[in-house]
């Protein structure tokens, strides 16, 4: 077969015979064999043939144009598809959202002291199991119990690998075959419609509902309390509240409730603070330190949240309690891998330095960014931003409310500031078919920008963008992609 340049029409369409075959447009490359030489025969080979088949059939269409099957071209086509396909698919975004724990962009973002202790257990062997005392085998738990217990007050830790599997291993643990209370005003549902009543049935408990959904009393909890009782479970709304008409029973009340009737009692707090945020000016969230305090028996929360390290299922409580959770089988199934061992390990050890953490804990650090700095960034942002989207948008500095995110204090608001872009013109036509285009180019940049869309314009809160280097690096880009 001729070499494609030599059979093809200037300005025409290209026949499937224009085509190179794959030995060919494997020396298409610049300089020949370069792709060979940097990604190998196997894969190579497999995307020129998938790029071809994809040629082929559009020049049987009809829609193949002449330009494309020219040597150069064909040799970008192949390399761009070989990069496209190893390309990662989780990748790194700017959150301009206004939501800084935010379920679907990763939650917390960790320290660089947890950041350098997992590149230090990835690239080395480690003691993961192995007690460098003694030299026999360890409890993988033992990384991480001490610092727990230190900052908590608990008599003993243990982990999993998120709080959801910490809530059904310790229903699982306590409660199997026998009743579970819980008030019908903390049935909740967290992101995946994942339910506490599935919960407790999934872990083989069956569930007794007290109370209404406004109001549970003390002796709701008294008069179902029996000999097929084995747990009284108390869970933290924390990614709703009822207001008005309302009760509940406090976690040092129903202790005293369960355990005069020899039943323990389990807290579920979610979102896993461990720190007082009303000392950062920030809304307050009940601490694992003080259900324990109070009388729980197990107080479970997440890692990744407020606490600001890793996927994580903390269990905290009384030695016996959690002996039994970590002795049940279903542990190992849940336990947690040592990168996020690590991690978790390196978080909490910022917690012994309180005085150093909202400079050290990225989750704290934003969450108690001033709302007047915020504001002169995006002061300092609106005319370069302008210049890239003009003359399809303005762009205005605005305050804006954000909120902590991922359940926690959900009718909670922090002050903020960003930019509002809106479509250029009076007419309200066309308005959101403009911002969805808009939104769309911002997630196409090589590193994506992910705001929000409101009240007829895309807000971009700057609270999380303590850098405004990677975003103004790309407004050439967006300039371009919106022309």
């Amino acid at each position: 077969m001729a070499a494609p340049e030599e059979s093809v029409v200037h300005g025409s369409t290209a026949r499937p015979q224009d085509l190179p075959s794959v030995d060919q447009l494997l020396r298409l490359a610049v300089p020949p064999g370069a792709l060979l030489a940097e990604h190998g025969h196997t894969l190579v080979v497999k995307e020129a043939r998938a790029l071809l088949e994809g040629l082929r059939a559009r020049a049987v269409a009809g829609k193949l144009m002449a330009a494309e099957v020219r040597h150069d071209a064909l040799g970008d086509a192949l390399a761009a598809r070989i990069q496209a396909r190893l390309a990662p698919r989780m990748r790194a975004v700017l959150n301009l959202t206004g939501t800084v724990i935010h379920t679907n962009l990763g939650r917390a973002l960790l320290a660089d002291a947890a950041l350098q202790r997992l590149l230090a257990v990835m690239t080395s062997p480690n003691n993961l199991e192995y007690d460098l005392a003694t030299g026999s085998r360890g409890d993988r738990d033992s990384l991480v119990e001490e610092l727990l217990c230190s900052i908590t007050g608990a008599e003993a830790a243990t982990v999993v690998n998120n709080n959801a599997a910490a809530v059904l291993l310790t229903i699982a643990a306590l409660a199997r075959d026998r009743e579970v209370i819980v008030s019908r005003g903390e049935l909740v549902e967290i992101g995946g419609a994942f339910r506490m009543p599935d919960v407790m049935a999934s872990a083989g408990a069956r569930m007794v509902e007290v109370g209404t959904t406004n109001r549970t009393h003390p002796q709701d909890y008294e008069r179902a309390i029996n000999e097929h009782t084995a747990l009284v479970m108390k869970v933290h709304t924390s990614n709703y509240a009822v207001q008005g008409f309302t009760a509940a029973v406090d976690e040092a009340t129903l202790a005293g409730i369960a355990h005069a009737r020899g039943v323990p009692l389990a807290t579920d707090l979610g979102s896993g603070s461990l720190v007082d945020l009303a000392h950062y000016g920030l809304p307050r969230e009940p601490l694992p330190q003080e259900m324990l305090a109070a009388g729980c028996d197990v107080v479970t929360f997440s890692g990744d949240k407020l606490l600001g390290g890793p996927q994580a299922g903390l269990i905290v409580g009384s030695k016996a309690a959690v002996g039994r959770i970590r002795k049940f089988p279903m542990k190992r199934a849940l336990r947690m891998s040592k990168l996020p061992l690590a991690a978790l390990e390196a978080t909490l050890s910022l917690y012994l330095r309180p005085e150093r953490l909202a400079q050290d804990l990225p989750t704290l650090r934003l969450l108690t960014r001033p709302a007047d700095a915020i504001r002169e960034m995006a002061e300092a942002l609106k005319a370069p931003v302008q210049a890239a989207v003009s003359p399809r948008f303005t762009v205005e500095v605005v305050p804006l409310l954000g909120q902590i995110g991922s359940g926690s204090l959900p009718v909670e608001r922090l002050p903020s500031a960003g930019l509002a872009l809106a479509p250029a013109g009076t007419s309200k036509k066309g308005t959101g078919t403009a911002l969805d285009a808009l939104a769309t180019a911002l997630r196409g940049l090589p590193l994506p920008v992910i705001g929000r869309i409101a009240e007829d314009r895309l807000l971009l809160d700057l609270r999380c963008l303590e850098d405004s280097a990677p975003f103004t690096a790309q407004l050439d880009a967006l300039r371009e992609r919106l022309q």
